[in-house]
């Protein structure tokens, strides 16, 4: 099947292709992202009008919508200009009295004649004790009522889109929905109480009641589930996909790893050594790896890596570590050094900076297999760096590097195994739904000698006693980082936020002392400020964002926070991840500006009671939101019309485990379930994955 099916092309058409809708007015929904009539059937109303008729308005709440019954009795015409006309009627128990503002000639005596019986329908307004409705939604003759919907949905609008026009082109969307086959496994679907896919759509724009919007009516959940198990679906046909190009068994002799292992001065922790274990066996098979290797700051994921490394030198490859930034590149350089000496293989490093001779050099020594493992930036990208035989390609920090990235590195070599590291913890339902096509291992232990880190909040006023803590620990020859406040959006605030620091801690501690790095200096500037502070030659580090502070400097043992409210969760939890590296006790300061917001509390309290990143996360999640977690621009993270990662979280993990189940029993999609979830991919606008099922 390689087209879209016959029975979805309705749904693809142009919005003009519904009733009431012309060229114009369908540009008006795109701000709602609604660009096809398929898009419209999974815009879900977000509450529901109770419009069922009542005999009485009497003990009706002020500000609820009544429908009712009225024998109109008298008018009473505006006495001047600005003030309404009223219309007198009353129902079955009590008087109600109809508002309208600017009434148009004859329009009132034409359709609230006097002795006449009306329904009507509104927002009921108590006023002076008397009730009164303003400007009816609807009035109808009572043979007519029935054209009032009992229950009238209340979907989300923008300028230029109506209730009334919303109402119908949903209408008129679902009744192009055409009947679709069971892809929900059949006990899932008995066990959650589920309607089949047409029933959930249709019942889904026709809520009877607040239950029925909440994500947990039975029509919503399914379509939520759906959603995700389209998304997984997807990340599975990716993940087998990258399985079946062939692998290379990458089978270590154990020979270097040892010289390492045996030089260290302390022995990896369980989850290290597990993690070791689990990435040499994907090297060693012929499928190709495509790990996820996540662990808290500290947790020694360099260590891992570089075992991974050295397994594809033992097996006569060479490997490469890729960081986002030259800072991160050079560190990692430093940090795999005495790993590589102990191991003594040949270790170098190739960014941006290198040029001329020094360039053709390490290149001509790569393409050789002189150089067994390359820690780089982008430049490891570019056309002419050929390596003799890559086996292994090991990313830090994933959200800065695409999947297209991945892809293009692992083109350098036959069959390149993949390795990613991330310092962001992230909680389960997210990192099913950013890396589901990875499989993950977890450092979930500290090694041994690091110190806990002593977290203290202190407010604004008390600034005057950090500077003093900061005076007597320079004193004593250790170093701290002060981090300036995130200021919205605008760079040139932080910069004189950062600039005014800067220039107050220099009065303070003495020229020379103190370092500045802020996002707008030229990079030289910026890694001359860094280096010195990793050389020792400054004491304090003024920076801005956190991003300037992905360094190690174990001598570095406090860390300031200013403003510290200003920052999410796991933006302190990196930021003090950065201290707390060397054999002396660390501290991190967070300065805030009181009062705290009852969330701002919340979130330094927790990094006040843990370090650990995972629960931190945890809470981060819960306090904020998917998309604001991970920051939506750069977030990997679908965007799910229906779903609510963070309270549908355990949907995800079935619809993970049932999407991998169905590959593994029908690979081709070809069964009754098969095609069905071949309709749900095409419905849900997942090409790409149809195409992989067809390559598969």
């Amino acid at each position: 099947m390689s087209g879209r099916p016959e029975a979805l092309f309705p749904l693809f058409s142009g919005l003009e292709t519904l009733a009431g809708i012309g060229e114009k007015t369908a540009k008006s929904f795109a701000p709602l992202g609604i660009e096809v009539p398929r898009d419209l059937l999974f815009t879900l109303p977000h509450s529901v009008i109770d419009r069922r008729p009542v005999k009485t308005v009497q003990g009706a709440a002020a500000g609820s919508v009544v429908t009712v019954e009225l024998t109109i009795d008298s008018h009473i015409p505006a006495r001047r200009r600005g003030l309404p006309d009223r219309v007198m009627c009353h129902d079955s128990e009590i008087d109600v009295t109809l508002i309208f503002f600017h009434a148009r000639g004859d329009w009132l005596a034409r359709h609230l004649p006097q002795g006449a019986r009306r329904v009507v329908s509104g927002k009921l307004e108590i006023y002076d004790g008397m009730a009164q409705i303003v400007h009816p939604d609807h009035i109808l003759p009572p043979e007519q009522a029935d054209e009032i919907a009992r229950f009238e949905p209340v979907y989300p609008l923008t300028a230029g889109v109506s209730q009334k026009l919303m109402t119908k082109a949903a209408q008129s969307a679902l009744a192009l929905a055409p009947q679709m086959g069971e892809w929900i496994d059949p006990a899932l679907k008995t066990r959650e109480g589920w309607p089949d896919w047409n029933g959930a759509i249709r019942a889904a724009h026709a809520p009877e009641g607040l239950a029925d919007v909440m994500g947990t009516a039975p029509a919503r959940a399914r379509l939520a589930y759906d959603e995700l198990f389209a998304h997984q679906l997807t990340l599975a046909l990716a993940r087998r996909q990258a399985r079946r190009k062939p692998g290379r068994a990458t089978q270590g002799t154990g020979i270097l790893a040892r010289k390492v292992l045996q030089s260290l001065p302390y022995s990896p922790t369980n989850a290290q050594t597990r993690a070791i274990a689990e990435i040499a066996g994907d090297l060693a098979s012929t499928r190709r790896m495509n790990r996820l290797l996540q662990g808290d700051v500290g947790a020694g994921k360099t260590l891992v890596a570089f075992m991974a490394l050295l397994t594809a030198v033992e097996a006569g490859g060479q490997g490469v570590m890729m960081a986002p930034t030259e800072i991160l590149a050079r560190q990692h350089l430093e940090g795999l050094a005495p790993l590589a000496q102990a191991a003594g293989v040949r270790l170098d490093l190739l960014t941006g900076r290198d040029k001329g001779a020094d360039r053709a050099r390490k290149l001509a020594d790569l393409a050789q297999g002189k150089i067994s493992i390359l820690v780089g930036t982008h430049a490891v990208f570019q056309k002419d760096v050929v390596f003799q035989d890559l086996r292994l390609a090991v990313t830090d920090e994933q959200h800065r590097f695409g999947v297209a990235q991945r892809m293009e590195l692992g083109a350098k070599g036959q069959a390149v195994d993949s390795l990613v590291m991330t310092a962001t913890p992230i909680p389960r339902s997210l990192a099913l739904a950013q890396y589901g096509d990875m499989d993950v291992s977890l450092l979930d232990e500290k090694p041994p000698g690091r110190k806990p880190i002593t977290t203290a909040l202190v407010a604004t006023e008390r600034i005057g006693e950090v500077v003093e803590h900061l005076r007597r620990a320079v004193a004593d020859g250790r170093q701290a980082y002060w981090v300036c406040p995130l200021v919205e959006e605008s760079e040139r605030v932080d910069l004189t936020s950062a600039e005014d620091r800067f220039r107050h801690l220099r009065a303070e501690l003495g020229e020379g002392v103190v370092g500045l790095v802020h996002g707008q200096m030229p990079p030289a500037e910026k890694d001359a400020a860094m280096e010195n502070f990793m050389a020792g030659r400054t004491a304090v580090l003024v920076a801005t964002t956190v991003i300037e502070v992905g360094v190690n400097v174990p001598n570095a043992t406090i860390m300031v926070i200013e403003r510290a409210e200003s920052f999410g969760l796991a933006q302190l939890h990196q930021l003090r991840g950065r201290v707390g590296r060397g054999a002396a006790a660390s501290t991190c300061l967070m300065i805030y500006q009181a009062p705290l917001s009852e969330t701002g509390e919340r979130r330094l309290r927790i990094l006040r009671e843990t370090e650990d990143g995972f629960r931190i996360a945890e809470e981060d999640l819960a306090m904020r939101g998917a998309g604001d977690m991970i920051g939506t621009a750069q977030s990997g993270l679908p965007r799910f019309r229906i779903a609510d990662l963070e309270r549908q979280a355990g949907l995800l993990a079935v619809a993970q485990s049932d999407a991998r189940k169905l590959l593994l029993d029908d690979p081709d999609l070809s069964g009754p379930r098969g095609q069905a979830a071949r309709q749900l991919l095409w419905l849900m606008g997942q090409d790409q994955a149809i195409r992989l099922i067809n390559v598969g």
